[in-house]
């Protein structure tokens, strides 16, 4: 049975790295005519109708909306709206590979900032892996040797709010579902795309532009659910390492797609990050939960 559940959780982290590589590609390929709020508003609409369909066919129906918790869920959405609007800057301006190892430090953010939110202790390892972790992100981005650009510093910020995001996220999941959780995720960002867009009026996509915006809208939901899904079958010390995969998926898709080189400085760069992670991960199964 154990080894059914590892199998199913690593089936539910293939869709999930899919979903993001996916989304990875398509967003370049919009920003190359629309801006990021723009493209989070398509994002959001589809998201919003794809988790509306699921609703309306669990028994709870759309009562799956309630919450008791708005602020906390309006809170949650404004760093991640941040991060995803970053997150998408990033990746029209640098290498995808490097977008995804500067991004893989957002779980040592959260091993930082979590006795701050949390109350949860900062340990030596947790302090090895932001140590290390800082390392690998000025390996990658090379400072001195290369300019460190807007998209590095983008993907940076973005890193951090994702982080600040998974633990709002944590503590919202103590009250509500997952489905609640993505309800207001689509429609609060949802509603401040749309605004922020409106100023300079919403351009119609061309049709050829329509495939992208449905896979982003797609995958903005089917990586959330994937993931949280692979998290009902393993615990987070087995699921997360799974997903370093994407780096070098998400590597050969660049060189195949737009020709992209993967710089031995990235590889070294993300490696070190790895590293954090897994002593952040071993720190975290070491310590006893709370009953």
């Amino acid at each position: 049975m154990q080894e059914q559940n590892l199998v199913r959780a690593a089936l539910w982290m293939a869709v999930a790295i899919l979903s993001f590589s996916a989304m990875a590609v398509a967003g370049r390929e919009l920003l190359v005519e629309m801006n990021t709020f723009e493209l989070m508003l398509y994002r959001s609409a589809i998201g919003f109708a794809c988790v509306c369909a699921i609703m309306a066919t669990r028994p709870a129906g759309f009562s799956l909306a309630r919450t008791k918790h708005l602020r906390l869920h309006l809170l949650r959405n404004v760093i991640h709206y941040a991060g995803q609007n970053l997150w998408f800057y990033a990746i029209s301006l640098i290498a995808l590979s490097q977008v995804v190892a500067i991004e893989f430090t957002n779980p040592i953010w959260v091993a930082v900032l979590a006795p701050f939110l949390l109350g949860e202790r900062l340990t030596r390892a947790r302090l090895i892996a932001a140590i290390l972790g800082f390392l690998g992100v000025l390996i990658v981005a090379q400072p001195g040797r290369a300019e460190i650009g807007p998209g590095q510093m983008a993907v940076a910020v973005a890193a951090l709010c994702y982080a600040l995001n998974t633990i709002y996220t944590k503590q919202i999941m103590r009250f509500d579902h997952v489905l609640t959780v993505i309800f207001y995720m689509t429609l609060m960002q949802g509603a401040a795309s749309l605004v922020l867009s409106l100023p300079g009026g919403i351009p119609v996509p061309p049709a050829r532009d329509f495939l992208y915006i449905l896979v982003v809208g797609i995958t903005g939901v089917s990586a959330h659910f994937a993931l949280t899904s692979a998290l009902r079958w393993a615990p987070a010390t087995i699921v997360a390492p799974m997903d370093f995969a994407r780096l070098p998926i998400i590597a050969v898709v660049g060189m195949l797609l737009y020709g992209e080189t993967l710089s031995p400085m990235v590889a070294i760069g993300a490696a070190i990050i790895v590293l954090a992670n897994v002593v952040n991960l071993r720190d975290s199964a070491r310590r006893p939960r709370p009953v």
